[in-house]
């Protein structure tokens, strides 16, 4: 009895343990699983998307004014009245100051005279013209009727009284000649003069002196009173009257890198933002050097800016963003999935089984937040973005989606 009391003890045990192990086993695995899984990384990844893409540069400089000169006084003399300031806004031929030049007045009326003189030494010119004809006229008639009648009854004429007539025509005829000479010497001596009077009368005009152009004044050199010389005189440093400024259309200048000068082209639109004013204004890219600066590599560019309100001032300083390349519908990925090696690309492709695969590629245009990719991907490829570096190819992972303006700060293309 106690003997088969003690068989069913150890029965108990056995069973109590071979249910132990059956049941422990299950739960262990389940256990190893877990903690398997919780070593599979999470890697946030982000889709292949097509899209508008473009590369810019951005490009930062200062205004300058569209024209801008010293205007000086054609002719010496004292300032006689001044009628513009620093910051009026003057009109193309708007007078600005007037000279006083009194010899330049009397000059002009020398002028004057000399035509008037000119003008009656021709009228007497052209009497004594007309009287010369008149007599060489009566003096050639008559010494034709004594050579015809000499012909038609030889003898009857006295060969002294032919040869006497034959020279009053001669004299007469000379004097003709004569009076024609006098009459062109003074009418040589009338252009002359008008000519002398038309120099003197646009020296008198320069005594106005104006805006070559529209603008605003930027400086003012002189007062009243003031004594100027002439600007085309080259023996004195001749004082200017007034610097004049064109703001109604500026330039603004950049310095273009030597890599983006294959991409400018005359009238390209550019948006040029001005910080001061928190303003986007648009430009066109007008002129270029054509040649790089051999000290920066760069290429002056000057962008042509409407200013028609006059918020733009000369020195403010812009930025502009140059458009280099852009395309419609581009296969673009983040520029954070690009591992680089060189001259090299590749991404770490996450197939719907979670496994990890690095793929060559190819790239294309180049933006701050996207890349366009040419080979190696497709449409709805889920790209590894961040810390690329730390996977391997074949690893296991577990994909976690992003949107690219919480990641990146950029919407995506």
């Amino acid at each position: 009895m106690r003997m088969k009391r003690r068989y069913i003890v150890i029965a108990i045990a056995v069973a109590v343990l071979v249910g132990g192990v059956i049941f422990e086993f299950p739960w262990h695995k389940a256990q190893a699983s877990r903690q398997d899984s919780s070593l599979i990384p999470t890697v946030a990844v982000a889709l292949a998307t097509r899209g508008p893409i473009r590369s810019s540069m951005t490009l930062s400089g200062t205004f300058r004014p569209y024209q801008e000169v010293d205007v000086h006084a054609k002719v010496a003399g004292y300032i006689r009245h001044i009628y513009v300031d620093v910051g009026d806004k003057v009109k193309e031929k708007q007078i600005l100051a007037i000279l006083e030049v009194p010899e330049l007045n009397a000059q002009v009326a020398g002028a004057n005279a000399d035509i008037q003189r000119s003008e009656n030494a021709i009228r007497r010119a052209q009497q004594d013209l007309k009287r010369a004809e008149s007599t060489y006229a009566a003096c050639h008639s008559a010494y034709t009727r004594l050579k015809q009648a000499s012909e038609a009854r030889p003898g009857l004429i006295a060969e002294q009284e032919l040869d006497d007539s034959r020279a009053k025509d001669q004299e007469a005829e000379a004097q003709v000649g004569s009076a024609r000479a006098a009459l062109a010497e003074a009418q040589s001596q009338l252009t002359m003069a008008r000519a002398t009077e038309d120099r003197y009368a646009s020296l008198e005009a320069y005594s106005h002196i104006t805006a070559p152009f529209s603008g605003v004044v930027t400086k003012r050199y002189a007062d009243t009173g003031a004594l100027i010389q002439a600007g085309t005189s080259s023996e004195t440093q001749s004082m200017p009257v007034v610097k004049l400024a064109e703001w109604s259309r500026l330039r603004l200048v950049v310095p273009v890198p030597e890599s983006a000068v294959p991409d400018l082209h005359l009238g390209q639109a550019i948006d040029v933002v001005v910080p001061a004013l928190g303003r986007t204004i648009k430009g066109k890219i007008a002129r270029f050097a054509d040649a790089l600066s051999d000290e920066t590599r760069t290429m002056h560019t000057e962008i042509d800016v409407e200013n028609p309100d006059d918020t733009l001032v000369e020195g403010m300083y812009a930025e502009t963003k140059l458009i280099l390349h852009q395309k419609d519908n581009a296969l673009t990925i983040p520029v954070q999935a690009v591992k680089r090696d060189g001259s090299s690309a590749s991404v770490f492709v996450v197939d719907k089984s979670g496994n990890v695969a690095e793929r060559p590629i190819t790239l294309g245009v180049d933006s701050d937040a996207r890349i366009e990719i040419l080979t190696g991907l497709t449409d709805g490829d889920q790209v590894v973005v961040g810390n690329v570096n730390a996977l391997q190819a074949g690893q296991r992972v577990r994909a976690k989606l992003v949107v690219q303006n919480e990641a990146f700060g950029e919407g995506q293309n």
